[in-house]
């Protein structure tokens, strides 16, 4: 690896630790910075700050907030009655991109792995309980991730949720639209096969 002048190779480590940037990306953003002009530069700055100092979690659905209660939780249009169940705060905006769904979200802050050593208590399940004591939600929706921790995580709400009397759904699964059936492992095309709908 060149060397680079201190300030340069320390700002290329630290645009590294982001995800998915390697070291010629983290270069060539390093260069971008260097070369920007000062005001686009302290722009840049200050978002990240403002991102660490303004933002915090919603007090009902624990989704990224600059007030107590995010957008979601604030629009009185939002379906109180339904409570779409997501992992990360960016799973959000797959499901707000569809202009389909008008209910209210709970963000769990990750997913049940063993592996990686968390468990349901290092989720948000309990606020997730908490919030089900007024017989206001009738419906929860697992939308956990379509992987093995994703899965995991949807069963063991399922079981947890059910004697609740309250209905449990899971979004469905399978092909994409625009793909061959013969790309399609077969956990894929089991799970097309199982949400199957009548035409």
């Amino acid at each position: 690896m060149p060397d680079f002048a201190e300030p340069l190779a320390r700002l290329i480590q630290e645009v590294k630790r982001l995800p998915g940037i390697g070291q010629k990306s983290a270069q060539r953003i390093a260069f971008h910075i260097l070369r920007a002009n000062r005001e686009d530069v302290d722009r840049l700055a200050t978002a990240l700050i403002d991102v660490k100092e303004k933002l915090g979690l919603c007090i009902v659905c624990n989704n990224i907030s600059d007030g107590e209660l995010c957008v979601y939780c604030r629009d009185p249009h939002r379906d109180k009655t339904k409570i779409c169940v997501i992992e990360e705060p960016h799973n959000l905006l797959a499901i707000e991109t569809t202009r389909t769904f008008e209910g209210g979200y709970h963000v769990l802050h990750g997913s049940i792995s063993p592996l990686r050593g968390v468990g349901p208590e290092q989720l948000r399940i309990k606020e997730l309980l908490a919030r089900l004591t007024t017989n206001e939600v009738q419906e929860i929706i697992l939308a956990t991730n379509p992987t093995v921790e994703g899965e995991a995580t949807a069963v063991y709400l399922a079981r947890l949720l059910k004697p609740l009397g309250i209905k449990v759904t899971r979004i469905a699964m399978g092909i994409p639209v625009g793909s061959d059936l013969e790309y399609a492992d077969e956990v894929t095309m089991s799970k097309s096969l199982e949400n199957r709908r009548e035409m």
